[in-house]
């Protein structure tokens, strides 16, 4: 099959960088794209905007390169869609609540038609042409979350609940997309197809039992659903339930809590650490005591101690310093905004949402973000009485390093499209 990648130019808020190169799982875009389809994938074309589909009779997969997916979805819609002996065009129906819930919010990437969305993902099976039909797969989603909290926290929307899929297809077109590709649409789909296995799958289940029993551990803590990468180093006061999923040469210290999350390569969590439901990138450094709730962390960053950041989603190469406080409920009762996919605050269809951190950044100790606020890229925001408090979004502009004469320590590597990157640095 002749695989076409059709380039998506849009670069994502705070990032300024496009979102085929932004990481999901811990692993770039383009490459989980390129590792979920290599079991159909003969061969690759990518064309840039506006260039045509090549002229060819040759069995097609076209996608456009911002959209996230799974080995899960791309199973059912091939499998429907060679079916049909037709050309197919992955849809949505509106109501599907996965869908409805996280995906269709702050986007801008889906075709409205009908009853259904449309998404920019195509199957030929004799090359491009213009007719096709839409192949509504059903994500298959299932309600999982937090239904005991306090009233005033459920207003409108009710309780603080997720529709996990147990397929997953998404176009990231803003920030808060990673978040939901990550935790919604990753690590909570994640655990539902497991806990379905083990309800379905007696083999499976009976594996898992016996695990268990051998290595003396509970459930959530045996081998089977806990892995665990190469040269590794893990204190046994450390308490690790899974699914997790641990990378090559990690350090875990006493006393850190992991629960369902994925730990990426050459990274170390110090002491105390609290991680859950979280995805942390390679080479990143967890001093004691640093949390982490719903929150995705990519490479080359660090948080240091006492620092709490619950639903967020932090670049990489950035430094947030200790005690700082990322929040996520607004007290007054007022629907949460977010950038969206054209660049417009728009309602985020959730009662709680953390901040976003672009790449490059360097946050002082203390700060406090109120929720859904971004840092652009290569901003550095010192700790002093006048920026304590986070309760707008900050631009590259606004960085503190701007007021020193030896501002050209700290390069912009990250510039908007249009402008000019530091590559002297």
């Amino acid at each position: 099959m002749l695989k076409i990648i059709l380039q998506d130019p849009h670069y994502l808020i705070p990032f300024n960088e496009r979102a085929r190169d932004l990481r999901v799982m811990n692993k770039p875009l383009w490459l989980s794209q390129r590792d979920v389809l290599a079991p159909y994938i003969q061969r690759e074309l990518e064309l840039p905007l506006g260039a045509p589909l090549p002229k060819t009779t040759e069995e097609c997969l076209v996608y456009r390169d911002n959209l996230y997916f799974d080995a899960t979805y791309i199973e059912a819609f091939l499998s429907e869609a060679r079916k049909q002996k037709f050309a197919s065009r992955a849809a949505f129906s509106a109501n599907d609540p996965a869908f409805r819930e996280h995906a269709l919010p702050l986007s801008s990437s889906y075709t409205p038609a009908g009853d259904i969305f449309l998404a920019d993902l195509w199957y030929y099976p004799h090359g491009p042409q213009e007719e096709y039909e839409p192949l509504v797969i059903d994500l298959l989603s299932v309600e999982a979350g937090y239904y005991h909290v306090p009233t005033y926290m459920a207003y409108e929307q009710g309780d603080l609940t997720f529709q996990c899929p147990k397929r997953s297809l998404l176009a990231i077109d803003c920030w808060t997309h990673i978040f939901i590709a990550d935790i919604v649409f990753g690590l909570f789909s994640r655990a539902v197809r497991y806990q379905y296995q083990l309800d379905n799958d007696l083999f499976f289940k009976l594996k898992v039992l016996g695990a268990s029993v051998y290595e003396g551990k509970q459930l959530l803590t045996s081998s089977k659903l806990v892995k665990v990468g190469r040269n590794c180093t893990i204190h046994p006061g450390a308490m690790i339930f899974g699914p997790t999923t641990i990378g090559d040469n990690v350090n875990i210290d006493a006393g850190a809590v992991i629960e369902n999350c994925v730990i990426g390569d050459n990274t170390n969590v110090g002491q105390g650490c609290q991680l859950m439901l979280s995805v942390v990138g390679d080479g990143t450094f967890l001093p004691f005591r640093a949390a982490m709730f719903m929150t995705t962390f990519m490479d080359n960053s660090m948080v240091a101690q006492n620092t709490c950041l619950q639903m967020c989603v932090i670049g990489r190469n950035t430094f947030v310093g200790a005690g700082s406080t990322f929040t996520d409920y607004n007290l007054l009762p007022a629907p949460l905004k977010a950038v969206d996919g054209n660049g417009k605050l728009s309602i985020a269809n959730r009662p709680v949402l953390g901040g976003c951190v672009g790449h490059n950044c360097r946050l002082g100790a203390g700060m406090i973000v109120f929720p859904a606020r971004t840092i652009e890229s290569d901003v550095v925001l010192f700790a002093s009485p006048e920026r304590r408090v986070i309760e707008k979004d900050i631009r590259y502009e606004d960085s503190d390093h701007h007021k020193l004469k030896f501002s050209n320590l700290h390069p912009r590597l990250y510039p908007r499209p249009g402008e000019v990157s530091d590559q002297s640095w």
